[in-house]
């Protein structure tokens, strides 16, 4: 077993409990929407929330493979990947409410959560270009008109996220957040 599988193994479990709790927040919704006789109103903004969620824990995933050769066995990285897969997991959890029916509406969980989930994942995001700038391998990668271009549409566009107003300035922002990573995917 390698250095990196060794710590991918703990990664990936919390990166995986960290997809898991966002699609089991989907599936807690459509549940408590389908119940007979509850007004659980879900909104566009928490489904596409929970998709900017798994895209991007999806984007985390594939740079961990780009970092495998450069990762090495310590305590200081062992509890790194806890620290940083442990925030994942925590801006997952509160994407969807945990009792649905407890929030009818889920446009106002969106905007008490918004701000731990997308800041919590923005303060990730630095982390992450900080170790790659610290890397000689990945620095220059950062330096590619490309990826300098749609980091700054990430940036922007998940502080947008945290701090627009209003409901429908909300959902263009996030469906934007979204078609981002798909438009990243696609290339």
């Amino acid at each position: 077993m390698s250095q990196f599988e060794f710590i991918f193994t703990l990664f990936g479990l919390l990166l995986g409990l960290s997809i898991a709790e966002v699609l089991g927040g989907f599936a807690r919704a459509i549940e408590a929407r389908l119940k007979p006789d509850t007004a659980v109103r879900i909104g566009w903004l928490v489904p596409l929330l929970g998709v900017f969620v798994l895209l991007d824990l999806l984007s985390f995933w594939t740079a961990a493979w780009v970092t495998r050769d450069l990762v090495s066995i310590s305590g200081l990285s062992l509890m790194a990947i806890t620290c940083f897969a442990g925030a994942y997991y925590l801006a997952a959890r509160l994407v969807f409410p945990r009792e649905p029916e407890e929030t009818p509406d889920f446009d106002a969980h969106f905007f008490r959560m918004r701000r731990i989930v997308l800041g919590a994942m923005f303060v990730l995001l630095l982390c992450q270009l900080a170790f790659y700038a610290s890397q000689p391998k990945l620095a220059p990668l950062l330096l590619h008109p490309l990826s300098m271009g749609l980091t700054l549409v990430l940036v922007a566009l998940m502080i947008a996220g945290m701090f627009v107003r209003g409901a429908v300035a909300s959902r263009i922002v996030m469906a934007l957040l979204v078609a981002r990573y798909l438009v990243v995917y696609l290339l």
